[in-house]
């Protein structure tokens, strides 16, 4: 995998992605290998490296892709009656370029082992 999965593979086009909203800065897809039934990637266009690291750009662009994630976590809510927003940093975030995670319905590792153990 890329340092940069989104840079590199979404938003260069080489990987196939299926938008659930689009601006001039900001991209919202459903997840190439989603980790829950309902799962929304938010990122925004320009390389921003994390949410503690802006790589220089305003915190204007922070507050337009939280804003896109609220507008879907608000839908995601109403339709599915709960959702988890989430983001990682430092060690824990694979590519690193800014991104959040809304999602809804239990982790699909969560579904394999209870149905192991049924």
């Amino acid at each position: 995998m890329t340092r940069d999965f989104y840079c590199d593979e979404a938003l260069s086009g080489k990987t196939p992605i299926n938008k659930v909203f689009e601006s001039e800065q900001v991209l919202a897809f459903h997840h190439t290998r989603p980790f829950w039934p309902v799962h929304i990637v938010v990122i925004p266009k320009a390389h921003v490296p994390s949410l503690t690291d802006l790589g220089g750009h305003s915190i204007a662009l922070v507050h337009e892709v939280l804003e896109v994630v609220r507008n879907i976590a608000a839908d995601i809510e109403r339709d599915h009656g709960a959702c988890r927003v989430l983001t990682n940093l430092g060690e824990y975030q694979d590519s690193k370029h800014l991104h959040f995670h809304v999602a809804s319905g239990d982790d699909f590792g969560v579904n394999i082992e209870r149905k192991e153990r049924s």
